[in-house]
């Protein structure tokens, strides 16, 4: 296997093609590329014909994903919270 000079270096390239961005959010590239086509994940940019994700965009995603989760978390927790007290009521 030959090793390239971004492998090398202390800092993180600032795009990825596909296989290192799906290593670099910790999944694999069909499932990267699934999330990338429902919207969780931004869209590839081209640069001389090559593919390429931003690492800035899919940071932002990542982000974006723990937010929606958050609310998600604080939603389902307050519904439990109304069951509990509708069921505390009767």
């Amino acid at each position: 296997m030959t090793t390239k000079l971004q492998d090398h270096l202390a800092y993180p390239p600032r795009a990825f093609r596909v296989e290192r961005a799906a290593a670099y959010i910790g999944v694999g590239t069909s499932t990267y590329l699934e999330m990338v086509a429902d919207g969780t994940m931004p869209k590839a940019i081209r640069v001389h014909g090559v593919v390429m994700w931003d690492r800035h965009e899919i940071d932002a995603a990542i982000d974006n994903l723990k937010e929606s989760e958050n609310s998600f978390d604080r939603s389902m927790r307050l519904k439990a919270a109304r069951q509990k007290n509708e069921i505390e009521k009767t």
